[in-house]
């Protein structure tokens, strides 16, 4: 349970805060706005000359798209939060934020783990029937399952808007020896529905999502001894495309679980609105889609290509418009 109170009590310090709070937050938002908006500007142009984009792009470009909305969503919650605690507390706009901060959330994890499905499928190699029936299977129903995500991301949200979240505001109340009043914001979070609904929400892709890495890493282990036995150059194409997807994976992974600990911590209000460990928690839940959009331009040559080219033209521009 967290509580508020809108008076005049350490206003220095709470204003500190408040600024210190939207500045770094809005820095992380405005990096990760610029990674996902990017690639989702070149995969969008590529969707719109070709008619149509290959499986893997597509999920890109959802994945990137629904970044924009998650990083947009989360700085103007900030702003209600810290600069209108009185409008963002009544409890149909709270729990609209709340619940749609969980969408987003889902959608974000369901299409990472769909795209680490589709790398494993397509760098992995392995000769079991078993492997050969399921990568045909998946690869050709992939479309189909990234649109069911979505829908499971929403049907693990709409619950929470069942008595998981509350939050109460009181009538003014004169402070002593003072002209001002105060008004007490209660904020209250049903423990164990959240923890369900939260853990239920994540189990599914995030256990898909480990089984696709370590099928990648059991894959290179093998593909390691198989280089070993024939003498092959440690530059072979498939080991540079096992090592880089591995990369990928885990630097989602490590981002993706502080994410987690975070969102759960600040939806569980058990940290006062100003308090150092619920700004430290904005400060991860921001990070986390900023750090692996940018990661995802990064470790893609074709997107470190296009980034460079974009990168020259805006210097160019800015160039032209000092002289």
């Amino acid at each position: 349970m967290a509580v508020v109170n809108t008076d005049g009590t350490d206003k220095d310090a709470t204003k500190l805060r408040i600024a210190f709070t939207l500045v770094v937050s809005g820095i992380e938002c405005i990096t990760g706005t610029v990674g996902s908006g990017f690639i989702t500007a070149v995969y969008g142009a590529k969707w719109v000359r070709a008619k149509r984009l290959p499986i893997g792009d597509c999920i890109l470009l959802l994945l990137s798209f629904s970044r924009l909305l998650l990083q947009f969503w989360m700085m103007l919650e900030n702003i209600y939060n810290l600069l209108f605690p009185l409008i963002y507390n009544q409890n149909t706009v709270y729990l609209l934020f709340r619940v749609t901060i969980m969408f987003l959330n889902y959608a974000n994890l369901w299409f990472a783990t769909w795209l680490n499905v589709f790398y494993c499928l397509r760098i992995a190699n392995f000769t079991h029937p078993l492997f050969f029936m399921m990568k045909r299977k998946i690869l050709a129903l992939l479309p189909w399952l990234v649109r069911l995500s979505v829908l499971f991301s929403i049907c693990f949200s709409i619950p929470l808007c069942n008595n998981v979240f509350n939050v109460y505001v009181n009538s003014s109340i004169s402070v002593p020896s003072s002209n001002s009043t105060e008004k007490t914001i209660v904020s209250e979070t049903n423990m164990s529905k959240l923890t369900f609904f939260y853990n239920l929400g994540i189990l599914i892709p995030l256990v898909m999502f480990i089984q696709a890495s370590t099928l990648l890493i059991l894959s290179l282990k093998r593909h390691i001894l198989h280089m070993e036995g024939h003498a092959t150059s440690s530059r072979d194409p498939s080991m540079e495309a096992h090592v880089g997807a591995i990369k990928s994976t885990s630097y989602f992974l490590i981002l993706y679980i502080f994410n987690a600990v975070a969102l759960f911590l600040s939806l569980s209000n058990i940290f006062h609105i100003y308090s150092p460990w619920n700004i430290l928690c904005k400060f991860v839940m921001a990070a986390y889609p900023a750090g692996h959009s940018l990661q995802l331009i990064l470790g893609n040559p074709g997107m470190r290509r296009a980034w460079k080219q974009f990168y020259h033209r805006v210097r160019l521009f800015l160039r032209r418009q000092t002289l």
